[in-house]
């Protein structure tokens, strides 16, 4: 069911969910979650789980989510498991369809949560297929639709993806950053207690929000920080009103160089504050510009719980959690600025350092697990860097 057609064929029997790109390819398939349509970027995911955590992950805004593990929604959704209150993906494609939940967790079907948070989604689709195309060329612009009679204004849905701008030049942070500041002591979860509270913080850290995922900022209060969660748009005075211990900068979705406009002048007055930084993902990004380097779109992104990174000071490689689509330039980066981490798979940037500062990030997501455990250390070595400097 899954096979490329050309905008002048008809849906085939049966199909009420179809996937068109920019350049008129039709993926056609049974339509899951919410019915509509949403434009965005497709890319791929490899991870095998925490498909819920994925979707409602703020760095996937503006995308189409392909993953590339067949059985998605197995074991169903909680209400524990989201990243952000709202899902930040435009859409997800399936190959196998959506089973009921078989997990002592699951308080719902995975088909139910998509309804509920208006996610449009396909399944049936050859998602190898997808993948290699995407792999080979790129991530294309495309619109995921949802029609459960089955009709479809394929030329209209196809002028739709060519007109979506696409990635590039995009700024997202602003449209998933929260609009206040607020306080954050949730810490991370545990079999039989769920999640616990941070009642004894021996540190204060300022996070600025770019599209911080929950489970970064329970990692931080769970190293013993009293977080203070600021709008992706604070200045540099916003931030040291709060007279932190250390700043964070978060995860986040979008071109970073369209985010820092606004973002790297804030964090040029930071870094000369004197104060530990500790940045991830999009923050990495946006850290690295502010150091002098510069980023790049990449054609095909790192999305998955199974990528291999090493650490160039240990040797040691950790089994990392991704989601980027650009990438720090090394050759870009100035003197007295390292490469710390480098990526297995393509020897793309993955961390960098101050030599003669207490500011560092990595590109990776250090709270999601995968190893389960390889990555905590960064959190640790935020923590020392604030305690060493008091």
């Amino acid at each position: 069911m899954s096979e490329p057609k050309t905008s002048s064929n008809p849906a085939p029997e049966g199909a009420t969910g179809a996937l068109v790109l920019a350049d008129g390819t039709v993926l056609w398939g049974r339509g899951v979650g919410a019915a509509g349509d949403a434009v965005g970027e497709v890319c791929f995911n490899t991870s095998m789980t925490g498909y819920q955590e994925s979707l409602t992950d703020p760095s996937f805004a503006g995308q189409i989510i392909t993953f590339t593990f067949p059985h998605i929604g197995n074991v169903g959704a909680n209400v524990e498991d989201s990243e952000t209150t709202t899902p930040a993906a435009r859409g997800v494609v399936l190959r196998a369809d959506i089973t009921d939940p078989a997990n002592w967790r699951a308080t719902r079907s995975f088909d139910d949560w998509l309804k509920a948070n208006g996610m449009v989604g396909i399944a049936g689709v050859d998602t190898r297929k997808l993948t290699r195309r995407i792999r080979d060329l790129g991530a294309p612009n495309g619109v995921i639709a949802h029609a459960p009679d089955g009709r479809f204004d394929i030329d209209a849905l196809r002028r739709k993806a060519e007109g979506w701008p696409g990635l590039e030049g995009m700024d997202l942070a602003k449209e998933v950053s929260c609009r206040q500041t607020y306080k954050w002591d949730e810490t991370r979860w545990a079999l039989e207690t769920g999640y616990g509270r941070q009642e004894a913080p021996t540190r204060k850290v300022v996070a600025i929000d770019y599209g911080a995922k929950r489970n970064i900022l329970r990692c931080l209060a769970s190293a013993g920080c009293e977080v203070t969660v600021v709008p992706a748009t604070a200045t540099a005075e916003d931030v040291l009103r709060h007279d932190p211990d250390g700043i964070f900068l978060s995860n986040g979705p979008g071109d970073p160089a369209a985010t820092g406009e606004y973002a790297v002048p804030t964090l040029k007055a930071l870094i000369d504050s004197g104060k530990p930084i500790f940045g991830i993902c999009l923050g990495h990004q946006l850290l690295s510009i502010a150091l002098g380097g510069r980023t790049g779109k990449m054609t095909r992104g790192h999305r998955g719980a199974n990528h291999p990174v090493k650490d160039l000071a240990t040797g040691k490689v950790e089994i990392t959690s991704q989601n980027h689509g650009f990438a720090v330039l090394p050759e870009s980066l100035p003197e007295g600025v390292e490469v710390t981490h480098v990526s297995l798979f393509d020897g793309t940037n993955e961390g960098v350092r101050v030599k003669d500062r207490p500011i560092f990030s990595v590109q990776y997501h250090p709270e999601a697990s995968p190893g389960p455990q390889d990555s905590h250390y960064l959190f640790e070595r935020f923590t020392d860097l604030i305690d060493s400097g008091r």
